[in-house]
């Protein structure tokens, strides 16, 4: 409970402020998935013991640059917590990654054969400008070679940290853009300029730095470890909720 001059903010005005900001509903389906996790684990006797809890806070405090028991309680304090929720926080993290693990690992690589295209990535440059005809123009005077991307990107993009790095927006899987962008990008050759097209800041480029072949990396793995994971957990729910033991809008749930 927190107490301020003249009022008290205890759990339940959190729980009205989670409704006024329509933020109720993803945090009842947390702890609805949690359940769903603590409930599976139990039925394939997974579990987390108390010294893999203590390198995961060993861990936390060495990157978060906590070096005391002083300094460990003190960031606690100010969190609102005590040690004992920051303790069940990291049992809930660790569990729900035990049983993915248990559930999806063996799954991975056929999953990553089969959707291999997916993986594929782009090193891409993007320009966005506020109007149509200067990124026609623009777009001309990159193909005719008047200007270069970058300089574009650096002089006339509307997004100040794309300006500073010359348009660099990093590394993009095929799956991480809309099927229309997807194939332009990626039916494209380095180098090639891609545009022009609307976008939610305005009018944009593309240009393509190189492509990378797909490569099973650890960042790939967790992805489709947890994309995996996020399918069964929604499915297991919405299982639940067909059974009757959870309600469509439940103030109670009896798993």
């Amino acid at each position: 409970m927190v107490r301020l001059t003249g009022s008290v903010i205890n759990p339940e005005k959190v729980v009205e402020h989670l409704k006024h900001e329509v933020k109720i509903k993803s945090v009842q389906q947390q702890i609805l998935e949690q359940l769903v996790v603590i409930q599976a684990s139990e039925a394939r006797g997974i579990d987390v013991s108390s010294e893999e809890i203590q390198a995961e806070a060993d861990q936390f405090r060495y990157q978060n640059r906590l070096e005391n028991a002083s300094q460990t309680y003190n960031w606690l304090d100010d969190q609102l917590i005590t040690a004992e929720d920051w303790e069940q926080g990291i049992y809930a993290r660790l569990l729900s990654q035990k049983l993915s693990q248990h559930l999806f690992d063996s799954q991975v690589a056929a999953h990553f054969l089969q959707n291999k295209v997916q993986y594929e990535q782009a090193i891409l440059y993007r320009l966005v400008v506020p109007y149509r005809p200067l990124a026609q123009e623009l777009f001309y005077q990159i193909e005719e070679e008047e200007i270069s991307f970058f300089e574009a990107a650096h002089l006339y993009d509307v997004d100040e940290n794309r300006r500073l790095t010359c348009g660099f927006e990093g590394k993009l899987s095929r799956w991480q853009v809309d099927a229309d962008l997807s194939a332009k990008i990626f039916g494209a050759k380095p180098r090639d300029v891609v545009g022009v097209l609307q976008a939610q800041e305005g009018y944009e480029l593309w240009m393509i730095e190189d492509f990378i072949a797909p490569e099973l990396t650890p960042e790939i793995q967790q992805q489709i470890l947890d994309s995996l994971f996020s399918e069964w957990l929604e499915s297991e729910l919405n299982y639940l909720i067909h059974c009757g033991q959870i309600e469509d809008d439940p103030h109670s749930v009896n798993l």
